[in-house]
């Protein structure tokens, strides 16, 4: 019985360790790029709390995601989605534009 006792134990550890580490993954945001615009143009985080933001770019051509604030600087090809990390962020607001259609892809993170 001690043997059945431990090997249920044993099982029980790797099926609920993986939950446990998912659990403690960062939040994903989705952000979309389509007609040379960014939906939605204002994200929400929590501050002090890392993300991972999910861009997928619908629009014919690709598209830089540039946030200087954030130290970010990523091209987005054409019909696909990039993962970018953020650290945390202290409270405040994040601009971000697409660098190659700043004029209509604008947008900001704030951090609360």
């Amino acid at each position: 019985m001690h043997r059945f006792a431990l090997l249920l134990a044993t099982t029980l550890a790797a099926v609920v360790a993986p939950s446990a580490a998912t659990a403690a993954d960062p939040a994903e945001i989705a952000l979309t790029i389509e007609e040379n615009r960014f939906q939605p143009e204002e994200v929400r985080v929590k501050a002090g709390a890392p993300f991972v933001l999910v861009v997928t770019n619908r629009d014919k051509t690709a598209e830089e995601f540039e946030s200087r604030e954030l130290r970010i600087e990523k091209v987005i090809p054409p019909g696909k989605t990039v993962r970018l990390r953020v650290p945390a962020l202290k409270a405040g607001t994040y601009p971000f534009v697409g660098e190659y259609h700043e004029k209509t892809a604008q947008g900001r993170i704030i951090a609360e």
